[in-house]
Order: C-alpha cells, then structure tokens, then sequence
C-alpha cells in the first residue's frame, strides 16, 4: 500500500513542484528590480554565454560525463534502498492515521492533509538535495558586478566631466565669434 502511495505521490509531487516555481521567478523577478536572470548549465569546456544589459547570466559546470546522463537527484529513487530508515518509521507511525489533515482516503475530512504532506515533501526535497544550487550562484554574479561598479561610475563621471568642459568651451566660442559679428557689422558705415 505504501509503495503505490508513494508512487502515486511522486508525480503529484513533481507537478506541484512545478507549479511554484513561476511564482518563485516572479517574486525573484520584483526583488531584483526587473533584471532578467539567466541559469545555464553547462557541460565539459562549453562556452558560458556572455551577460548582456540587464541580464545575469550564471553558469554551473558540470562534468562532460554527465552530459546524457540521468540528473544526479533523479536517480536510484526507486529503489527500497535509498529510502532512508526515519522515513520507513514515520510511514509505519502513520498507517493507521484517518480523518481530517490525515491524507487518507478514510474519514470525512482525509484529504485535506494531501497537499500540506505534498508541500512537506518538496520543501525536504529541496532542501536536501545535491543539485546546483543557483541562488547561490545568482549572488555571487550580483557581488562581481557591485564590486566593479564603484570603478565603472568613477569613470563614467570623469568622462561625463570632460564632455561637459568641451561643451562650455564650444559655447563660449560660439557667443565670442557672434559677438565678433555683430561689433564687426556696426563699425561698417552704411550708404545712404
């Protein structure tokens, strides 16, 4: 019974997985302040695509062996073996269990618990699993990019500064060669 539970569990696990993370993206979308943010995997020596604007674009490396493989985190999940033993007790204390927030089929209010035991579930999932963590990758991009942007705005000043004083003394010109003309027009007598 158990193992058909879990198994039907699994699916509905992943699909509810994936349902959370469009709203993840978002909220991370709104805190970033709209830049976009690239997750690439990358195998071998391939090439990380280049940042562009407003876009981080992060690379995790990985072996070239693992190119077609199965995703680490995916495999042997099937196997009896890899369930750990608190896992076995917690399934042996919960067979009887009926009723409201139980998750069962019994009782009146059995499947209310289903998704509270569902979101359990990816949470551990999540936090215990040994794939590549981006979040981790992201702020180390953002930290890079803050620690040069000090430099970049002093010379983005320094720049401005002299486009500025080549400006003021383009004006000036200006207003002394129009000057120039009109003391140059006066001075000429004009016939009568």
């Amino acid at each position: 019974m158990l193992r058909i539970l879990t198994a039907a569990a699994l699916p509905a696990a992943i699909v509810a997985a994936g349902l959370a993370f469009p709203a993840i993206a978002q909220t991370d979308a709104a805190a970033t302040g709209g830049e976009r943010v690239n997750q690439v995997i990358v195998y071998g020596d391939d090439e990380c695509p280049v940042s562009s604007g407003d876009e981080i674009t992060v690379c995790a490396r990985k072996p070239e062996s693992e190119r077609y493989r199965i995703p680490e985190p995916l495999r042997g999940v099937d196997r009896p073996q890899a369930d750990a033993w608190t896992n076995r007790v917690m399934a042996y204390e919960t067979v009887g269990r009926q009723g409201i927030m139980s998750c069962s089929p019994v009782g009146a209010g059995g499947f209310t618990g289903c998704t509270q035991q569902l979101i359990r579930q990816a949470a551990a999932e999540r936090a215990n699993g040994t794939d590549v963590r981006f979040s981790e990758l992201i702020q180390a991009e953002r930290e890079r990019r803050l620690s040069t942007i000090d430099e970049t705005a002093a010379d983005e000043q320094v720049r401005v500064e002299a486009e500025e004083r080549a400006y003021e003394a383009r004006q000036r010109a200006k207003e002394a060669a129009a000057q120039t003309n009109s003391a140059g027009q006066e001075a000429v007598p004009q016939g009568e």
